[in-house]
């Protein structure tokens, strides 16, 4: 991984987690990053074991969805562990 693939996946992280934010509340800019992160890996999985396509033509848009998802999903599990 070049140090270009590292910063997009930051920012996907970060965006992700903030739209995460937005919907069930909570934020600064590393929980973004570090919930964007994980909810990247976590919605990837999730939609692949659901065999659900998003059907989005951009790629980088529907990362960002994928992990916004994931991210809502660790915020609700981590909520719910706690």
């Amino acid at each position: 991984m070049d140090l270009r693939a590292i910063l997009v996946a930051i920012a996907i992280g970060a965006v992700a987690g903030w739209l995460a934010s937005l919907v069930m509340g909570g934020g600064g800019l590393i929980r973004y990053i570090i919930t964007g992160l994980i909810g990247a890996f976590v919605g990837s999985f999730l939609l692949s074991a659901l065999g659900v396509s998003l059907g989005i033509g951009n790629p980088l848009i529907s990362q960002i969805v994928t992990a916004t998802i994931g991210a809502i999903v660790v915020v609700l599990l981590a909520r719910l562990i706690a």
